[in-house]
């Protein structure tokens, strides 16, 4: 819950109020603060998601796929913007494989998820 200063000093009518208040904008601030984090963290993600797409796997997905974001224009594999995967398709695809693509079973869990999140989110 957001509570501006202004808000505040009007609510004053003694200690116990200005402590709530208080609290409330502590609330708002660590609540600002998490959101922070929580984008940086998805940008970090983002970005290792789009290095394995360009050069992270073998053979790259780059090579195969059309993906505007990555500005690949690959034809072997579907066009990824045209598909719009969602992202536990694209991780499943990458663990499994599908029709001429190979499973990429050196990946971690975490790197097909940032992948995974990388085209899903590109694709929006």
């Amino acid at each position: 819950m957001a509570v501006s200063m202004q808000t505040c000093t009007s609510w004053f009518a003694g200690p116990r109020r200005m402590v709530r208040c208080s609290l409330n904008l502590s609330v708002a601030a660590v609540l600002s603060l998490a959101s922070a984090l929580a984008c940086a963290a998805d940008s970090a993600d983002a970005e290792a998601g789009r290095a394995l797409f360009l050069k992270g796997t073998t053979p790259a997905c780059v090579i195969c796929h059309t993906l505007a974001d990555a500005g690949s224009t690959g034809t072997i594999g579907p066009n990824l913007d045209e598909l719009k995967p969602d992202e536990n398709r694209v991780a499943q695809a990458v663990r499994n494989g599908i029709g001429v693509m190979p499973a990429f079973e050196a990946l971690s869990d975490e790197q097909v998820q940032a992948l995974a999140k990388y085209v899903s989110g590109a694709v929006r």
